[in-house]
């Protein structure tokens, strides 16, 4: 059996993006692979502060499970499940730890400048709160 990853996908990256990231990543060489458990998790995190405030998430969600089937068909993986997480990206990692026994997390995100206001500062909140070791990849 091989590691068990979680690998967190943050709002608006595109399918060519991910693809190209995650298949190019020397961060991840050796590390994902075929014998691999993965579980993807899409926060629905690409909302505006009042979709947010009022709870109007469906598009959101929506983009999210596309998300995270796209970054679930570009792994390498044979398992690989996928879900929809928690608007807020560091509460959807740290849902997804309490059903997933995870032995690293891989967040991709888009770079500081372009990140969602719900996405900023997600990558350091994880480390500081995690005992897990966190790899970053950046889609620009």
């Amino acid at each position: 059996m091989g590691n068990r990853v979680l690998v967190v996908a943050t709002s608006d990256i595109g399918a060519d993006e991910i693809n190209s990231t995650l298949r190019s990543s020397s961060q991840l060489a050796g590390r994902i692979d075929e014998a691999s458990e993965v579980r993807v998790v899409a926060p629905a995190s690409g909302l505006s502060k009042l979709a947010w405030l009022t709870n109007a998430d469906d598009d959101a969600r929506e983009d999210a499970a596309g998300r995270a089937e796209a970054v679930a068909d570009a792994l390498p993986a044979d398992s690989v499940e996928t879900e929809v997480g928690d608007t807020d990206p560091l509460q959807a990692i740290i849902d997804a730890l309490r059903t997933f026994d995870a032995d690293e997390v891989v967040v991709v995100t888009r770079t500081a400048d372009e990140a969602s206001w719900l996405e900023s500062g997600t990558v350091e909140a994880a480390r500081d709160r995690l005992d897990l070791p966190i790899t970053h990849l950046v889609v620009s």
